[in-house]
């Protein structure tokens, strides 16, 4: 996603794989297709050794979105809401609300679709 949150690339994956275990061979993926990238950020999940490898062979700088210490209650935590609101965009698609498909490359698909239609209602505001 970009920093508006519109979907750049997109793979969904199986279950039994850990998100941070794919993280690293994925952002190799990402960082091959988009040579601009410079900043990325991620949730907790994401902390671990990778961030400073990455930063040494792509040139991306990783910022890690975590609660805050002594954190209580409900604090909106910087760019996580641009992840969610993207989520809650794709969800209004009904293939998408719901997981139906039983092929990963279908997902990924519907989710392409949903962007499509997405970017295509803004741009035809816009004309």
């Amino acid at each position: 996603m970009d920093s508006e949150g519109f979907l750049l690339r997109v793979w969904v994956h199986a279950a039994d794989l850990a998100d941070r275990e794919a993280a690293a061979w994925w952002l190799a993926v990402v960082c091959a297709a988009f040579p601009t990238l410079r900043l990325l950020w991620a949730d907790g999940a994401y902390t671990g050794g990778w961030g400073t490898s990455l930063e040494r062979l792509c040139g991306v700088t990783l910022v890690i979105v975590a609660k805050l210490a002594g954190q209580v209650g409900f604090v909106l935590l910087p760019r996580r809401w641009v992840v969610e609101r993207t989520f809650a965009w794709l969800g209004r698609n009904r293939r998408l609300a719901k997981d139906f498909e039983e092929l990963t490359e279908c997902s990924e698909t519907w989710i392409y679709l949903a962007s499509i239609r997405l970017l295509s209602i803004r741009v035809a505001r816009t004309a």
